[in-house]
């Protein structure tokens, strides 16, 4: 058995490419193109991608993008002073501060700050809140991304056994919640759980977000599972040379699995069209705009 590749950047360019034509439609009705916030605090060269490509996607889809560039000492109070303004600023619909931060800066009490309704990240206790009983709210974007690439491959969930690896508040939680919202069986492990490889065995449904290079190989996995590698790992290689591997031994596992994202390529593209897609439900929301249910 060679797995089916889970084409993260045809499904992530085909849900922008919708953004983009509601975001059209958005701008006749309003008057006003949805806005993005996008705060970046020090020079992590990761992080600076990430806001590069935000950014891009953002005016890509006729959204408004603002960034803001911090220096890495700046303090947490000028840093919240920075949030509570775009927090009131009408053209801003979507605030987003990259992680990590530094050191010496909360990253708790900063996302406790951000706007609640401006929260596009879905990170505030409030969403969080919301998500996990079942209200209308700001989901994560690496766990929504994820439902849609399932919901895609797989039609209804249903029944289905997933097990998540990982228990972080921004991946490993938030999947689960939309996993029990789909009313699948749902497991959280995470590199502590006994016996983790016969846990995963059991599943139809594999979510891996553990931030291991290659810890979940081919013999963990019921033979036809869809595998989700949430993970992104950057490993050194020969000259210097590096290269992105996933949490999945990628080799073995699309020897097993029935469906598997790759790394890159996968999850990656749909959380940033995710967080697009959430600014403008977001802005929708603020201008009492109906939105299709699809987008």
């Amino acid at each position: 058995m060679v797995a089916r590749l889970i084409d993260g950047k045809a499904a992530a360019a085909a849900l922008r490419a919708n953004i983009s034509a509601e975001v059209a439609k958005f701008r006749v009705a309003t008057g006003r193109a949805p806005g993005l916030a996008v705060v970046l605090v020090g020079e992590d060269p990761a992080s600076s991608v990430y806001v590069r490509s935000k950014g891009k996607a953002t005016t890509e889809a006729g959204m408004l993008s603002f960034e803001h560039k911090l220096p890495a000492e700046i303090s947490e109070g000028k840093l919240i002073d920075l949030i509570e303004e775009l927090n009131t600023d009408p053209a801003v619909d979507g605030i987003l501060v990259q992680l990590p931060l530094p050191d010496h800066i909360d990253p708790n009490q900063v996302i406790l700050a951000i706007d609640p309704e401006k929260d596009v990240d879905g990170f505030h206790p409030i969403n969080a809140g919301r998500l996990a009983i079942g209200l209308t709210g700001f989901v994560p974007c690496t766990p929504l991304g994820c439902i849609k690439l399932l919901k895609a491959e797989l039609g209804d969930l249903k029944g289905k056994d997933a097990v998540v690896i990982g228990r972080s508040n921004i991946v490993g939680k938030p999947m689960a919640q939309l996993l029990l919202a789909e009313h699948c069986t749902v497991t959280i492990a995470h590199s502590r759980t006994r016996d983790l490889p016969d846990v995963v065995r059991r599943a139809n449904i594999v979510v891996a977000a553990v931030g291991r290079p290659g810890m979940i190989s081919g013999d963990w996995l019921k033979p036809g599972a869809t595998v989700i590698d949430v993970g992104i790992n950057r490993l050194a290689g020969e000259g210097g040379n590096s290269h992105l591997t996933g949490d999945v031994d990628f080799a073995s596992a699309s020897q097993v699995a029935g469906a598997i994202t790759p790394v890159p390529g996968g999850v990656g593209p749909m959380t940033i069209a995710c967080l697009i897609r959430n600014t403008l439900v977001s802005a929708a929301r603020r201008d009492g705009y109906d939105l299709p249910e699809e987008t």
